[in-house]
C-alpha cells in the first residue's frame, strides 16, 4: 500500500488548497487550518475554511492567534501595509464570528493557545481600565464557558448516539446549530 504524500500547501493553488481542505474529515479538517501558513493565502483559504460550520471556538482561537493579531491590534485600518490587508480582514471576520457565536464550544476542549488568550484577555482589560480599546476584542462572554470548563460532562453522563434523521430537525438545522444542546444543557449545575 503506498504511503500517500502530506499535502504541499505552499506548491498548490488557492482551488486545489480550498479542495483539500473539502475532502478531509472534520477532524482533519480543523488540525489542517489550525496549522495553516499565514503566509500563503489567508484571505481566500482561511476566509472560505473559517466560515464552515463545525468549526469549534478552540480551533477558532487557534488560526486567530496564529495569524498573530498583535501586530495590527492598535494600528488603524487605513496605516494597515497593502500586502497585509488581506490578513486583517480574516482576523476581523475571526473575531466577529467568535464574538457572535458562530463558533460553538466542544464540551471538555481547552484552547491550544490558552497563555496567550489570557494575556490578550488580560490587555483588554488593561486597555478599558485605560479608555483605549484594539481593533480586535474578544467577547469575554463567550468565551467564559470554555475558560471555565462549565460545559464538561463525565463521560458516563454525555448524551450517546445521534439524532435520528427527521425532516423537521433538518429544516430546523441552521437554528439548532446555533445553541449549546439541551441534552448538555441539562447535565450543567444550577447556579
Amino acid at each position: 500500500m503506498p504511503h500517500a504524500s502530506p499535502f504541499d500547501w505552499s506548491a498548490s493553488p488557492v482551488a486545489q488548497q480550498i479542495a483539500h481542505l473539502r475532502d478531509l474529515s472534520p477532524e482533519a479538517f480543523r488540525e489542517a487550518i489550525a496549522g495553516y501558513d499565514w503566509a500563503l493565502d489567508p484571505e481566500p483559504v482561511l476566509g472560505w475554511a473559517m466560515a464552515q460550520r463545525g468549526i469549534d471556538l478552540c480551533t477558532a482561537l487557534a488560526v486567530f492567534f496564529n495569524g498573530d493579531p498583535g501586530r495590527f491590534n492598535y494600528m488603524p485600518k487605513a496605516h494597515v501595509p497593502a500586502q497585509y490587508r488581506g490578513v486583517a480582514r480574516v482576523l476581523d471576520n475571526i473575531c466577529l464570528r467568535v464574538n457572535s457565536g458562530f463558533y460553538l464550544i466542544y464540551p471538555g476542549e481547552t484552547p491550544r493557545h490558552q497563555a496567550r488568550l489570557s494575556t490578550w484577555l488580560g490587555y483588554q482589560q488593561a486597555d478599558r481600565a485605560e479608555g483605549r480599546r484594539g481593533r480586535w476584542m474578544l467577547d469575554e462572554r463567550i468565551l467564559a464557558p470554555m475558560l471555565q470548563d462549565d460545559l464538561r460532562l463525565p463521560r458516563e453522563m454525555a448524551p450517546a448516539g445521534k439524532p435520528r434523521p427527521s425532516l423537521w430537525r433538518d429544516l430546523l438545522s441552521p437554528i439548532i446549530g446555533l445553541g449549546v444542546d439541551r441534552d448538555i444543557l441539562k447535565y450543567k449545575d444550577p447556579l
